[in-house]
């Protein structure tokens, strides 16, 4: 986007002079931002700071302040992060981009070597991790440094003041109304365009998705508390109806959802994966098929990219590497495809979850260094999952909906392994909330099962290693519940002896935790703590009943049949050995080493088939789907699901 503070021929704003004097006054009175050329308002309470801050903003650039809270909502829900940076380098509650700055001093962390076909028939996959590429940013990854340039402030004080910030966004929103030709004032019907260039997006399509997002928020208001505690409101306006001609004059490349399976609410583009050969008979980057009518499509899995949006696509275009469905941009929630429904993509390292799920990558980080990821990316990513979830009949619920941290490993081998994604600051809670199927109490005050579901905002656990090995990472609200052997936080952490090591508070030890959303048997309960039946042990975390972290839940559940000790639990639900036809060889069905022991529960998200979709070649007429007689229930047994024979189990109510 051009800097139109220094293009003739357009109407020039407030000067620089008393903008910087206006701001300057801004960050030494307590983040209040006084009117140009009036005297400053009296210090607002201190939770409304930056209700006044957007006030002051709004009138100081003539933005309207819904539309100037309504595209905050969208990027931050307000928040400020506490001058930490998104998973793309955004800042504040404008999310204001200064990638380079963010992604240069990051690390990134492995979250596990898995092989993503998890398909024992073909050799490993060993793809390379994906980093950041800074060499060349996008102007949408640039806006901080364009907004320091409009407001004379320096780019350290837009990154850590919160109220300076909101004035950054405010500006260059004045500037793209500028840039469109379109009058300043009051009336936010005369600002879709600006809002549409303020997403940064370089085709209308994405632009008209993000701006059509932005009025449904101004439409429908919002209130909320931040997490710094400013309690901020928009007024809802039912009756707004913005006007979209302006946008024409933006210059923006058309852009096009031909051959995408997208709801029409977002912005989606198809760019193929392809399927190619290459050397040695061998090919990629997934397989051809014909679901659903060939086999059930039963679940979606989540997953972030570890990548920056261009690396990401030029991977998946990339026939050697591996492949998902579809990868969701964080800055404005445009959509790219890549594989069509109907065939397979290698993305979760487990060939029975593969063959019957969808991919989607968001474009984060897990770990660098504070992991937030933009509401404009959940709200797209949400409106994506519904209309998938209602065409191939996927329930929305977490043993459906799966985060790829809790996709099991295939054999006891590879669950060391296997990825740690979208890790603990996922907002699985709003998340669901968006989805239509917020996580409420089902039960009663005693019910036999809960679903865990603590405060994202307020609930902050120790992690470590997010930045160095061992070391604090940043406080951040998180969906992850830490687990005991005993009713004590001093007492040793759950050990999942399928990991095989000492567990630890690590971002990417998965040993002793559950996550938001996830529903567990209930094994006991002292005081304000709850045990729950996990990995084949009682696993106890802390739930006050003034602040619970998990609510009663009235659910389906699983236990040995009558007789049996134990029974094995799986990764994968695959066939009997006897029902693989002439020409398909045999997939082991293999134990993980964990067991269900008599007298245990555990949810069950329920009966699945026995199956495994034989594809080894490029040419898909050898490919088909075996079926076995024998069935499996899926259950949630630790932070991953699993599998148990039904012909082992009891279903009983909670």
């Amino acid at each position: 986007m051009r800097d139109l503070a220094t293009e003739p021929g357009r109407a020039a704003g407030p000067s620089r002079r008393a903008v910087r004097g206006a701001l300057g006054a801004l960050a030494a009175a307590a983040l209040t931002l006084p009117l140009l050329g009036a005297a400053p308002d009296p210090a607002p309470p201190a939770t409304a700071r930056l209700q006044q801050a957007f006030a002051s903003a709004a009138a100081a650039y003539d933005v309207p302040q819904s539309v100037l809270l309504g595209v905050s909502y969208l990027q931050s829900r307000w928040d400020a992060h506490g001058g930490a940076p998104s998973v793309t380098g955004g800042y504040g509650p404008m999310h204001l981009t200064d990638a380079r700055t963010a992604l240069a001093s990051a690390g990134h962390h492995s979250t596990g070597a898995e092989d993503p076909r998890g398909d024992d028939a073909r050799p490993a996959l060993r793809p390379s991790e994906l980093g950041p590429d800074t060499a060349k940013l996008p102007d949408r990854l640039t806006t901080l440094p364009r907004a320091a340039r409009l407001t004379g402030l320096d780019a350290e004080t837009l990154r850590e003041d919160p109220a300076a910030n909101v004035a950054g966004g405010a500006a260059l929103l004045a500037e793209a109304q500028r840039r469109l030709g379109a009058p300043a004032g009051d009336d936010p019907a005369d600002w879709y365009g600006a809002v549409a260039l303020f997403s940064g997006a370089d085709d209308r399509a994405s632009a008209t998705a993000y701006a059509n997002e932005v009025f449904a928020v101004i439409r429908d208001g919002e209130e909320r508390v931040t997490d710094a505690g400013q309690r901020v409101a928009l007024e809802a306006s039912p009756d707004l109806a913005p006007d979209p001609s302006a946008l024409g004059r933006a210059g923006l490349r058309k852009g096009s959802a031909a051959g995408t399976e997208c709801p029409r609410t977002v912005s989606c583009e198809w760019i193929p994966a392809p399927y190619e050969e290459f050397g040695d008979g061998d090919y990629g980057n997934h397989d051809l098929g014909n679901r659903p009518a060939s086999q059930r499509i039963r679940y979606i899995v989540v997953h972030d990219t570890e990548g920056a949006w261009e690396g990401v696509l030029d991977m998946v275009q990339d026939p050697t590497y591996v492949s998902w469905q579809y990868s969701l941009r964080s800055t404005d929630g445009h959509i790219a495809q890549h594989v069509k429904a109907k065939d397979v993509a290698w993305h979760a390292g487990n060939w029975y979850v593969n063959a019957a799920s969808i991919g989607l990558e968001h474009e984060g980080f897990l770990t660098d260094p504070d992991a937030w990821y933009t509401e404009a990316m959940y709200r797209s990513s949400a409106r994506l999952v519904t209309y998938l979830s209602d065409k191939h009949g996927i329930p929305l619920d977490r043993q459906h909906i799966l985060g790829h941290d809790t996709v099991p490993g295939t054999t006891a081998a590879t669950i060391p392994g296997m990825h740690t994604d979208p890790g603990p600051y996922w907002d699985w809670r709003h998340y669901f909330e968006l989805l239509g199927a917020p996580l409420e109490a089902t039960g009663t005050k005693n019910a036999g099962a809960v679903t865990i579901r603590p405060d994202y905002d307020t609930h902050r656990p120790v992690f470590t290693g997010c930045e160095t090995a061992g070391e604090p990472c940043a406080p951040h609200g998180s969906s992850a519940v830490r687990l005991y052997s005993d009713h004590d936080e001093n007492s040793p952490l759950i050990k999942d002896i399928g990991l095989g090591s000492t567990p630890t508070t690590g971002v990417n030890d998965l040993s002793s935790r559950v996550s938001t959303g996830q529903q567990y048997a209930v094994a006991d309960r002292w005081g304000d703590w709850t045990a729950i039946w996990y990995l084949g042990q009682k696993a106890w975390f802390r739930n006050p009943a003034k602040t619970p972290t998990a609510v009663p839940a009235k659910t389906k559940m699983i236990t040995p049949r009558k007789g049996l000790d134990s029974v094995p639990v799986y990764g994968r639900a695959y066939p009997e050995a006897a029902a693989y036809p002439e020409g398909v060889p045999a997939q082991t069905v293999s134990p993980l080493p964990y067991e269900v022991l008599a007298g245990q529960k555990y949810v069950t998200g329920g009966k699945v088939p026995s199956e495994y979709y034989y594809a080894v070649t490029f040419d898909p007429a050898s490919h088909q789907v075996v079926r076995g007689k024998d069935q499996y229930y899926e259950i949630q047994f630790g932070h991953r699901v699993g599998f148990v024979r039904a012909a082992d189990v009891t279903v009983v109510s909670s």
